[in-house]
């Protein structure tokens, strides 16, 4: 069984195409040491070759290719011709993904930070306002005993409802909430992305802002916009892939002809 390879790092030379893939070199460095005896192990070059759908779907482009951090699983070949392999080995691709950028995570966790101590900041002056309500607003005890009293010699005149009748009247389910402007609400599986979008690839830190609104309110900030009929994708692409990341099985939408 051949065995399995992960690579990380960056391409180190432009994406080539070809009719049902896309392929790119990348290199590793070697164990900076080695078994006495042995010579050190240098640079290892790799061309990875990847299937044009699973490409597509990264949100990588040739210029975003050669900066972002990708990783690679997959599994080594020497069936590729010399002229598409220019790697000293070929790496069949089973898996990519776009590494978070380390200057875009931290950025994220010192917002999250800061959105912390706004919050408790917060409830910290609601606690003292309530302190001060309570100072200026006393409650006169002979008062509230009078009333407590008076409360006990009401009967109360309200029949209960029957166990039968409570069964017939279930409770409302109550709706989810929805962004603003929502015109309708689809399936996510119905909506119909165009070509031009999946060779996009959206800013990743306002991506991660949409992803962190979904984990607070429940919802996506914004409806889709989409065509009424054939319900292709015209725009709000990077709410459609916070969509698929966190797994909506429904999305806000509104008609291209209601904007």
């Amino acid at each position: 069984m051949p065995h399995k390879m992960t690579l990380t790092g960056s391409a180190t030379g432009p994406l080539r195409e070809y009719d049902r893939y896309v392929a790119f070199d990348m290199r590793e460095k070697g164990s900076p040491a080695a078994p006495k005896g042995l010579k050190k192990s240098t640079f290892i070059s790799y061309t990875v070759f990847v299937a044009k759908k699973a490409f597509n779907k990264t949100g990588l482009t040739k210029k975003s290719i050669m900066h972002e951090k990708i990783l690679i699983q997959g599994e080594p070949t020497l069936d590729i011709p010399i002229d598409e392999c220019p790697g000293e080995i070929g790496i069949i691709c089973f898996q990519i993904t776009v590494l978070p950028n380390k200057n875009d995570k931290e950025a994220n966790e010192a917002k999250d930070k800061k959105e912390a101590q706004q919050e408790v900041s917060k409830a910290q002056q609601e606690v003292v306002a309530t302190k001060q309500e309570e100072k200026q607003d006393p409650v006169s005890q002979p008062i509230a005993k009078e009333e407590k009293k008076d409360a006990k010699t009401v009967q109360p005149e309200v029949k209960k409802t029957p166990v039968q009748e409570q069964k017939a009247a279930p409770p409302k389910k109550q709706q989810p909430i929805q962004p603003k402007g929502t015109k309708d609400v689809v399936s996510f599986d119905d909506i119909i992305v165009p070509e031009a979008f999946l060779k996009t690839r959206p800013n990743p830190v306002k991506t991660e802002e949409v992803i962190e609104f979904v984990k607070r309110t429940g919802h996506l900030d914004k409806p889709l916009t989409i065509e009424k009929g054939s319900k292709v994708l015209k725009d709000g692409y990077r709410r459609y892939i916070v969509a698929k990341t966190m797994k909506m099985d429904n999305v806000p939408v509104v008609y291209d002809d209601q904007k």
